[in-house]
Parts: C-alpha cells; sequence; structure tokens
C-alpha cells in the first residue's frame, strides 16, 4: 500500500516537512510504502475552471483536464491508499501552492448533487496537518478552526475519511536576532518549541499509523 504526504510548506527541512515525515514514518512502521511531495518543487496553477472534469462524455470526465507538474501527482492521489497534506498558516489559511493544489485534487471529484457525492470511487482515509506561529487560543480567536473543518469537510466528502492536526506555536527562524521581529520574546517561544514540538511529532506519527491501518483494513 502506498500512503502518500504533500508539503505545501517551501520550505522542505522545517516544521510542516518534518512533521509529514514522521506522520509517514508512523506509516512506514505499518508496513506502507511512502513517499514525500514537494509542491513548490512543481511547475503548476490552480483550476482553470474549464469544466472539462464535468463535461457528460467528455474524455476528461472525473479527472483534471490540464497538463502540467502537477498531473503526474495528482495521477499518484488517485491511486494512493492514504494521504496526509501539510501546510504552514500563512494569513489565516494555507499557502497559496496548496491552494491551488486542492482546488486541482478536489474539483475533479465533485458533483453537483443532492445529496452530495464523489467520483473519486472508494474510501481512503485522508488528513491535514497545519503549523502555525499563533498560539492554541489564538488560533481559536481567529477562528482558524472554521477553516481547517471546511478542508476536513471537504477531504471527507470526497475521498472517505479526514482527521486534523494542529501544531501552534512553531519557530519561524534559526536565529530571530537577525529579523526585524517583536511579536513574542523568541527565548521563551524556543523553550515553548521544545514542550510542544515533540509532542506534536508523536502525534503526527501515530496519525500515519492511524492512516496506514485504516488502508490496510481497507484491503482486506
Amino acid at each position: 500500500m502506498k500512503i502518500l504526504a504533500v508539503n505545501g510548506s517551501p520550505r522542505k527541512s522545517w516544521n510542516t516537512a518534518a512533521l509529514l515525515e514522521k506522520a509517514l514514518a508512523g506509516a512506514a512502521s505499518r508496513g506502507a510504502e511512502t513517499e514525500m511531495i514537494h509542491l513548490y518543487d512543481l511547475d503548476f496553477k490552480g483550476c482553470t475552471s474549464c469544466f472539462a472534469c464535468k463535461l457528460k462524455g467528455g474524455k476528461s470526465y472525473g479527472k483534471c483536464a490540464m497538463n502540467d507538474g502537477l498531473t503526474p501527482v495528482l495521477e499518484k492521489l488517485a491511486t494512493s491508499a492514504a494521504f496526509v497534506l501539510g501546510s504552514p498558516i500563512y494569513f489565516g489559511t494555507v499557502t497559496g501552492e496548496m491552494r491551488s493544489f486542492m482546488e486541482r485534487l478536489f474539483f475533479p471529484y465533485f458533483v453537483y448533487a443532492r445529496p452530495p457525492q464523489s467520483l473519486f470511487g472508494r474510501s481512503i482515509a485522508t488528513a491535514f496537518i497545519y503549523t502555525m506561529n499563533v498560539s492554541e487560543e489564538m488560533m481559536k480567536d481567529y477562528q482558524y478552526p472554521l477553516h481547517f473543518k471546511v478542508n476536513e469537510n471537504y477531504l471527507a466528502r470526497l475521498f472517505g475519511t479526514s482527521e486534523t492536526l494542529a501544531c501552534c506555536e512553531t519557530l519561524q527562524f534559526e536565529d530571530y536576532g537577525k529579523m526585524e521581529f517583536n511579536y513574542f520574546d523568541p527565548e521563551e517561544r524556543k523553550a515553548r518549541h521544545q514542550v510542544l514540538f515533540p509532542e506534536n511529532c508523536r502525534k503526527a506519527v501515530e496519525l500515519g499509523i492511524r492512516l496506514a491501518d485504516a488502508a490496510a483494513t481497507a484491503t482486506r
């Protein structure tokens, strides 16, 4: 079984990527084959509203008709046993690359129907890992969980099941002294990070295990 992680951060070895790697490690511990995909390595655009994926009898019905750097990634996800997405929060939402990717991933399977329907054709487990600078209290005050819930609902509606891991108070820089920054005390943040990040890594591993276990159950 193949389980994929999609990194929507421009950084390949920082908070989001590190947590996705932990999730993949958890999945691998259950025997899954894993792969990390970095969106910022790819040349692609978001949905162009061509609606070819909605054309009755069309050759691209149920799949994105665009052909670019994202096309092979979408093909891999279509046959994956499970997947996890990851993104830092920029100005209250996921990165631009992640948002463009989500449009391309979601829309071809989305059916304008009541009750809701999906063209994905099977049920798999999915997850989303978010990293952010703010505290848990600020995350709630800023209504971030509403955004997370929307994404979780679409993932569950289109693919089967979904869960969310929100990781707060991450480190943005290795050396805050080089930056114009007085948003919080860097030393206090580093101390918090030493407590919170290992716990979030543990949660990410457990998330990966759950994805693999769900995938294994689905194939029995």
